[in-house]
């Protein structure tokens, strides 16, 4: 098997296990959850087939939904997160052969891209993931509270994360 099929395959397994018994526990101000799991996805090559990145990400949110009793929330947010990876990355990259199969990160896109990217895509996940939990919930405000924060927090650790993994 390839080095970096089994590193995908830990990172994947670390990934959920932290969320599913340390991240899921810890919510800041009533509020901010860290959903650090998605960085599975953003790590992913951007050359991989477009099907094989949409089951990656629904045996990952799947996944994570069965170990922390999230019925089918988290499988159709990393659906349609895996679905926006690519128009998102190009959103801040030009479209170069180059830059066709790198694993974004923090040293192939730079500082300010990356943190750009993660974000968006954090954003993404948060307001997708809190809309479909809250569908019936009146207060629209609490909402975007909560999808803010966990925005922030999930973009700072998933920044801490690639900053720990990035080797110079």
């Amino acid at each position: 098997m390839d080095k970096s099929v089994i590193s995908y395959i830990l990172l994947f397994v670390i990934l959920v296990l932290v969320q599913a018994l340390l991240l899921n526990h810890i919510v800041l101000f009533n509020s901010a959850v860290c959903l650090a799991f998605i960085y599975f996805l953003i790590k992913l090559p951007l050359g991989m087939s477009p099907n094989l990145l949409l089951t990656l990400g629904f045996i990952l949110g799947l996944s994570v939904d069965i170990l922390s009793d999230t019925p089918g929330l988290n499988a159709l947010c990393c659906t349609i997160l895996a679905s926006l990876k690519k128009p998102v990355f190009y959103a801040y990259e030009q479209h170069d052969d180059q830059k066709r199969n790198i694993s974004p990160s923090i040293g192939t896109m730079g500082f300010l891209n990356f943190s750009k990217y993660i974000f968006s895509l954090s954003a993404i996940y948060c307001l997708l993931s809190f809309f479909v939990e809250f569908v019936n919930y009146s207060d629209a405000v609490q909402i975007l509270i909560k999808a803010g924060a966990s925005t922030a927090f999930t973009f700072l650790v998933i920044l801490g994360i690639d900053s720990l993994i990035y080797k110079n």
